[in-house]
Protein backbone atom coordinates (compact mmCIF):
# COMPACT_ATOMS: atom_id res chain seq x y z
CA UNK A 1 0.00 0.00 0.00
CA UNK A 2 3.17 2.31 0.74
CA UNK A 3 4.37 1.53 -2.33
CA UNK A 4 1.19 2.00 -4.23
CA UNK A 5 0.07 5.53 -2.83
CA UNK A 6 3.97 6.60 -3.33
CA UNK A 7 3.62 5.70 -7.13
CA UNK A 8 0.50 6.90 -7.59
CA UNK A 9 1.55 10.70 -5.57
CA UNK A 10 4.37 10.99 -7.99
CA UNK A 11 2.38 11.76 -11.10
CA UNK A 12 -0.47 14.41 -9.24
CA UNK A 13 1.25 17.31 -10.09
CA UNK A 14 0.79 15.99 -14.00
CA UNK A 15 -2.78 15.54 -13.15
CA UNK A 16 -2.68 19.03 -12.10
CA UNK A 17 -1.37 20.57 -15.07
CA UNK A 18 -3.80 18.39 -17.17
CA UNK A 19 -6.91 19.64 -15.05
CA UNK A 20 -5.51 23.33 -15.23
CA UNK A 21 -4.54 23.14 -19.10
CA UNK A 22 -7.91 21.60 -19.88
CA UNK A 23 -9.25 25.19 -18.57
CA UNK A 24 -7.40 27.46 -20.68
CA UNK A 25 -9.01 26.87 -24.27
CA UNK A 26 -12.82 27.93 -22.94
CA UNK A 27 -11.44 31.02 -20.23
CA UNK A 28 -9.50 32.49 -23.62
CA UNK A 29 -11.91 32.74 -25.62
CA UNK A 30 -14.06 34.65 -22.87
CA UNK A 31 -11.67 36.60 -22.26
CA UNK A 32 -12.17 38.53 -26.08
CA UNK A 33 -9.39 40.37 -27.66
CA UNK A 34 -9.93 43.49 -25.34
CA UNK A 35 -9.20 41.97 -21.90
CA UNK A 36 -6.68 38.85 -22.92
CA UNK A 37 -3.42 40.67 -21.72
CA UNK A 38 -5.24 41.25 -17.73
CA UNK A 39 -6.00 37.17 -18.49
CA UNK A 40 -2.52 36.29 -18.36
CA UNK A 41 -1.82 38.56 -15.68
CA UNK A 42 -4.10 36.66 -13.50
CA UNK A 43 -3.04 33.59 -14.68
CA UNK A 44 0.50 34.53 -14.02
CA UNK A 45 -0.66 35.69 -10.37
CA UNK A 46 -2.38 32.48 -9.56
CA UNK A 47 0.15 30.19 -10.44
CA UNK A 48 3.60 32.65 -8.68
CA UNK A 49 0.50 32.50 -5.72
CA UNK A 50 -0.07 28.79 -5.77
CA UNK A 51 3.49 28.34 -5.78
CA UNK A 52 4.84 30.26 -3.32
CA UNK A 53 1.95 31.38 -0.89
CA UNK A 54 0.20 28.25 0.02
CA UNK A 55 -2.77 29.41 2.47
CA UNK A 56 -3.32 33.03 1.16
CA UNK A 57 -3.78 31.98 -2.35
CA UNK A 58 -7.51 32.57 -1.81
CA UNK A 59 -6.79 36.23 -1.18
CA UNK A 60 -5.36 36.61 -4.35
CA UNK A 61 -8.16 35.08 -6.24
CA UNK A 62 -10.61 37.58 -4.84
CA UNK A 63 -7.81 40.48 -5.60
CA UNK A 64 -7.83 39.59 -9.39
CA UNK A 65 -11.47 39.37 -9.30
CA UNK A 66 -11.62 42.93 -7.63
CA UNK A 67 -9.43 44.21 -10.03
CA UNK A 68 -11.24 42.93 -12.88
CA UNK A 69 -14.61 44.44 -11.59
CA UNK A 70 -12.65 47.99 -11.10
CA UNK A 71 -11.45 47.88 -14.05
CA UNK A 72 -14.44 47.04 -15.97
CA UNK A 73 -16.78 49.62 -13.74
CA UNK A 74 -20.10 47.91 -14.88
CA UNK A 75 -23.23 50.40 -14.76
CA UNK A 76 -25.70 47.76 -15.54
CA UNK A 77 -26.60 45.22 -12.80
CA UNK A 78 -27.18 45.26 -9.26
CA UNK A 79 -26.66 47.18 -6.29
CA UNK A 80 -22.55 47.65 -5.06
CA UNK A 81 -23.33 44.74 -3.07
CA UNK A 82 -24.63 42.55 -5.33
CA UNK A 83 -22.50 39.67 -5.04
CA UNK A 84 -23.71 39.74 -1.44
CA UNK A 85 -26.98 40.41 -1.72
CA UNK A 86 -27.74 37.59 -4.24
CA UNK A 87 -26.89 35.27 -1.44
CA UNK A 88 -29.47 34.31 1.14
CA UNK A 89 -28.80 36.26 4.38
CA UNK A 90 -27.84 33.81 6.11
CA UNK A 91 -24.93 32.68 3.28
CA UNK A 92 -23.81 36.14 3.90
CA UNK A 93 -24.23 36.59 7.65
CA UNK A 94 -20.98 34.01 7.52
CA UNK A 95 -18.78 36.58 6.86
CA UNK A 96 -19.71 39.19 9.13
CA UNK A 97 -17.57 40.27 11.97
CA UNK A 98 -18.23 37.98 14.23
CA UNK A 99 -17.75 34.90 11.84
CA UNK A 100 -14.52 36.56 11.08
CA UNK A 101 -13.13 36.52 14.48
CA UNK A 102 -14.59 33.28 15.72
CA UNK A 103 -12.88 31.66 12.22
CA UNK A 104 -9.31 33.13 13.23
CA UNK A 105 -9.99 31.83 17.02
CA UNK A 106 -11.03 28.37 15.93
CA UNK A 107 -8.04 28.22 13.14
CA UNK A 108 -5.20 29.31 16.51
CA UNK A 109 -7.14 26.65 18.88
CA UNK A 110 -5.75 23.51 17.02
CA UNK A 111 -7.46 20.19 17.90
CA UNK A 112 -10.88 19.18 16.20
CA UNK A 113 -11.57 22.83 16.10
CA UNK A 114 -9.04 23.43 13.95
CA UNK A 115 -9.52 20.45 11.41
CA UNK A 116 -13.12 21.80 11.27
CA UNK A 117 -12.09 25.08 9.87
CA UNK A 118 -9.47 23.75 7.62
CA UNK A 119 -12.26 21.65 5.87
CA UNK A 120 -14.72 24.94 5.96
CA UNK A 121 -11.68 26.42 3.56
CA UNK A 122 -11.34 23.60 1.65
CA UNK A 123 -15.51 23.49 0.74
CA UNK A 124 -16.08 26.80 0.71
CA UNK A 125 -12.95 28.67 -1.13
CA UNK A 126 -12.71 25.28 -3.92
CA UNK A 127 -13.53 28.16 -6.76
CA UNK A 128 -12.42 26.88 -10.34
CA UNK A 129 -11.61 23.10 -9.72
CA UNK A 130 -10.32 20.99 -6.37
CA UNK A 131 -6.44 21.42 -7.18
CA UNK A 132 -7.12 25.07 -6.81
CA UNK A 133 -7.61 24.52 -2.81
CA UNK A 134 -4.10 21.99 -2.53
CA UNK A 135 -1.52 24.53 -1.61
CA UNK A 136 -4.01 26.21 0.94
CA UNK A 137 -4.63 22.54 2.74
CA UNK A 138 -0.90 21.15 1.93
CA UNK A 139 0.22 23.82 4.00
CA UNK A 140 -2.25 23.50 6.80
CA UNK A 141 -2.10 19.84 6.84
CA UNK A 142 1.72 19.48 6.74
CA UNK A 143 3.41 22.40 7.19
CA UNK A 144 0.93 24.47 9.94
CA UNK A 145 -0.74 21.34 11.75
CA UNK A 146 1.70 18.71 11.39
CA UNK A 147 -0.99 16.20 10.71
CA UNK A 148 0.94 14.35 7.73
CA UNK A 149 4.18 15.05 5.79
CA UNK A 150 4.34 15.64 2.53
CA UNK A 151 4.85 12.21 1.34
CA UNK A 152 1.06 10.99 3.35
CA UNK A 153 -0.21 14.36 1.51
CA UNK A 154 0.61 13.05 -1.91
CA UNK A 155 -0.94 9.99 -1.17
CA UNK A 156 -4.00 11.60 -0.15
CA UNK A 157 -4.69 13.67 -3.36
CA UNK A 158 -3.70 10.57 -5.22
CA UNK A 159 -6.58 8.91 -3.50
CA UNK A 160 -8.80 11.74 -4.07
CA UNK A 161 -8.26 11.54 -8.12
CA UNK A 162 -8.60 7.67 -7.95
CA UNK A 163 -11.48 7.56 -6.32
CA UNK A 164 -15.08 8.90 -7.72
CA UNK A 165 -15.61 12.00 -6.60
CA UNK A 166 -13.51 15.47 -6.85
CA UNK A 167 -10.37 16.62 -5.60
CA UNK A 168 -11.90 17.85 -2.71
CA UNK A 169 -12.02 14.21 -0.99
CA UNK A 170 -8.98 14.47 0.11
CA UNK A 171 -9.89 16.41 3.01
CA UNK A 172 -11.20 13.00 4.55
CA UNK A 173 -7.53 11.47 4.29
CA UNK A 174 -6.13 14.74 6.02
CA UNK A 175 -9.26 14.32 8.74
CA UNK A 176 -8.32 10.86 9.31
CA UNK A 177 -4.10 11.92 9.50
CA UNK A 178 -5.65 14.26 12.31
CA UNK A 179 -8.00 12.31 14.20
CA UNK A 180 -9.09 8.88 12.98
CA UNK A 181 -11.90 7.71 11.59
CA UNK A 182 -14.25 10.71 13.31
CA UNK A 183 -12.22 13.03 11.83
CA UNK A 184 -12.41 11.89 8.32
CA UNK A 185 -15.97 11.88 8.98
CA UNK A 186 -16.29 15.21 10.46
CA UNK A 187 -13.96 17.06 7.70
CA UNK A 188 -15.90 15.81 5.01
CA UNK A 189 -18.90 16.48 6.41
CA UNK A 190 -17.85 20.24 6.88
CA UNK A 191 -16.18 20.67 3.81
CA UNK A 192 -19.34 19.68 1.37
CA UNK A 193 -21.56 21.74 3.95
CA UNK A 194 -20.95 24.74 2.02
CA UNK A 195 -21.79 23.45 -1.64
CA UNK A 196 -24.97 22.04 -0.15
CA UNK A 197 -25.98 25.29 1.23
CA UNK A 198 -25.44 27.24 -1.71
CA UNK A 199 -27.27 24.69 -3.61
CA UNK A 200 -30.39 25.18 -1.22
CA UNK A 201 -30.63 28.15 -0.54
CA UNK A 202 -29.59 29.75 -3.08
CA UNK A 203 -30.51 27.99 -6.32
CA UNK A 204 -33.21 30.29 -7.61
CA UNK A 205 -31.04 32.90 -7.38
CA UNK A 206 -27.76 31.89 -9.37
CA UNK A 207 -29.66 32.91 -13.09
CA UNK A 208 -29.46 36.65 -11.56
CA UNK A 209 -26.24 35.99 -10.30
CA UNK A 210 -24.86 35.10 -14.38
CA UNK A 211 -26.38 37.71 -15.39
CA UNK A 212 -25.10 40.35 -13.59
CA UNK A 213 -22.59 42.34 -15.03
CA UNK A 214 -20.47 43.09 -11.50
CA UNK A 215 -20.94 39.07 -10.54
CA UNK A 216 -19.44 38.33 -14.07
CA UNK A 217 -16.80 40.58 -14.26
CA UNK A 218 -15.20 39.48 -10.92
CA UNK A 219 -15.82 36.14 -12.16
CA UNK A 220 -13.54 36.92 -15.14
CA UNK A 221 -10.63 38.33 -12.80
CA UNK A 222 -10.59 35.04 -10.53
CA UNK A 223 -11.19 32.73 -13.19
CA UNK A 224 -8.20 33.08 -15.07
CA UNK A 225 -6.44 33.15 -11.98
CA UNK A 226 -8.19 29.92 -10.25
CA UNK A 227 -6.51 28.63 -13.73
CA UNK A 228 -3.09 29.58 -12.61
CA UNK A 229 -3.61 28.12 -9.25
CA UNK A 230 -4.47 24.98 -10.58
CA UNK A 231 -1.51 25.00 -12.99
CA UNK A 232 0.91 26.25 -10.13
CA UNK A 233 -0.48 23.64 -7.36
CA UNK A 234 1.81 20.91 -9.31
CA UNK A 235 4.92 22.90 -8.05
CA UNK A 236 4.19 22.28 -4.44
CA UNK A 237 3.25 18.82 -5.47
CA UNK A 238 6.20 17.89 -7.51
CA UNK A 239 8.61 19.51 -5.00
CA UNK A 240 7.36 17.20 -1.98
CA UNK A 241 8.83 13.87 -3.77
CA UNK A 242 11.34 12.45 -2.02
CA UNK A 243 12.72 9.94 -3.81
CA UNK A 244 14.29 9.94 -7.46
CA UNK A 245 12.04 6.98 -8.99
CA UNK A 246 8.96 9.61 -7.97
CA UNK A 247 10.65 11.89 -10.31
CA UNK A 248 10.91 9.62 -12.70
CA UNK A 249 7.21 8.25 -12.84
CA UNK A 250 6.06 12.05 -12.65
CA UNK A 251 7.85 12.52 -16.27
CA UNK A 252 6.17 9.66 -17.40
CA UNK A 253 2.83 10.42 -16.18
CA UNK A 254 3.36 14.04 -17.79
CA UNK A 255 4.36 12.93 -21.02
CA UNK A 256 1.01 9.95 -20.87
CA UNK A 257 -1.29 13.10 -19.78
CA UNK A 258 0.12 15.89 -22.36
CA UNK A 259 1.45 13.98 -24.91
CA UNK A 260 -0.33 11.03 -25.62
CA UNK A 261 -3.78 12.33 -23.93
CA UNK A 262 -4.48 9.27 -21.55
CA UNK A 263 -7.10 9.02 -18.85
CA UNK A 264 -6.31 10.45 -15.27
CA UNK A 265 -7.58 7.43 -12.91
CA UNK A 266 -5.47 4.80 -15.55
CA UNK A 267 -2.76 6.72 -15.30
CA UNK A 268 -3.05 6.74 -11.74
CA UNK A 269 -3.03 3.36 -11.48
CA UNK A 270 -0.51 2.65 -13.91
CA UNK A 271 1.74 4.64 -11.46
CA UNK A 272 0.27 3.09 -8.23
CA UNK A 273 1.69 -0.09 -9.75
CA UNK A 274 5.35 0.93 -10.37
CA UNK A 275 5.30 2.08 -7.00
CA UNK A 276 4.09 -1.56 -5.94
CA UNK A 277 6.87 -3.32 -7.84
CA UNK A 278 9.30 -0.73 -6.17
CA UNK A 279 8.65 -1.29 -2.74
CA UNK A 280 8.68 -5.24 -3.68
CA UNK A 281 11.45 -5.07 -4.81
CA UNK A 282 13.30 -3.71 -1.26
CA UNK A 283 13.15 -0.10 -3.19
CA UNK A 284 13.32 3.58 -0.70
CA UNK A 285 9.64 4.49 -0.17
CA UNK A 286 9.34 8.23 0.83
CA UNK A 287 8.59 8.53 4.77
Amino acid sequence: MLGAGAGAGAAVAAVAVRAGLGLVPASWLRAGDGHRRRWVLYVLAGLISAALLGAWLVLVLIACGLLELAVRRPGAGTSANGLVTLLPGRLSGLYGKKGALAALGVAASGGIGALAWVAFKVGALSYGGGFVIVPLMQSDAVSHYHWMSDGQFLNAVALGQVTPGPVVHTVAVVGYAAAGVWGALLAAAVAFAPSFSFVLLGAERFDRLRADLRARAFLDGAGPAAIGAILGSAIPLALALGEAWQVAVLAAAAVALLALRRSVVPTLLAAGLVGVAIALAGGPLPS
